[in-house]
């Protein structure tokens, strides 16, 4: 899943950019309220972490702005400001979440793990498919009961692919979802993945279908 930070502190969001990175994300930033615009305006996005206090447009006019062409993108707002008006007026423009500063880094990480599944139109933290289970807290996947041995990235596709499960998903989207900008990534690397989950999900009652000239799914496994 892939995520814009629009935080002008240099130092918090290289923070917020590696303990996100870690717990599996795409995560790209964005130093002031401009730039933030022009990234949101690509629309590749699961949810945006915005400051208020953004140099050359601030956070409310940059959720404004994204407001206009996306009404469904979760935001979370951060911000030093405490005052009711503000979270009330950044809520009222579209946000979904505001954490005041200073947060632990645990709760952002709950929040941002609620905001996705909002986004996804899934309420519970674990998807179930056939013998499949998936906990999105933690990115494990587990067929009957067993632990399903999944790499980063394999864990990353599998979700996104569940996250729409029965439809299909583009080798673009995947690689918009699973990669922020500064990484490069062949099609023939997103290849490699679907065929090692596909091997994976044997015996788990979904398998992963090829869409040629489409992109893949997730689905029950055909009767």
């Amino acid at each position: 899943m892939r995520i814009l930070i629009a935080e002008d502190d240099a130092a918090l969001s290289e923070a917020l950019r590696f303990t996100l990175t870690q717990a599996g994300y795409a995560v790209d930033l964005a130093a002031n309220g401009v730039a933030a615009d022009q990234a949101l305006k690509n629309d590749v996005f699961g949810l945006l972490i915005l400051d208020l206090g953004l140099p050359k447009l601030d956070g409310f006019a940059v959720l404004k702005q994204l407001r206009k062409h996306n009404a469904t993108l979760p935001v979370l707002i951060l911000s030093g400001r405490e005052q009711p008006e503000d979270k009330v007026t950044g809520l009222d423009l579209g946000a979904d979440d505001y954490l005041v500063k200073p947060f632990s880094l645990s709760e952002l990480q709950a929040r941002v793990r609620a905001l996705l599944r909002r986004g996804a139109g899934v309420a519970a933290p674990t998807l179930h498919y056939g013998e499949l289970t998936f906990d999105t807290v933690d990115r494990v996947a587990s067929v009957s009961g067993q632990p399903l041995p999944l790499s980063m990235h394999e864990a990353g596709v599998l979700e996104v692919l569940l996250r729409r499960f029965g439809r299909v998903v583009s080798k673009e989207q995947l690689v918009e979802q699973l990669y922020s900008y500064d990484k490069e990534v062949s099609h023939n690397a997103i290849e490699v993945y679907i065929h090692r989950v596909r091997k994976k999900l044997a015996g788990s009652g979904v398998e992963v279908r090829t869409h040629y000239g489409r992109g893949y799914t997730v689905d029950y496994v055909s009767r």
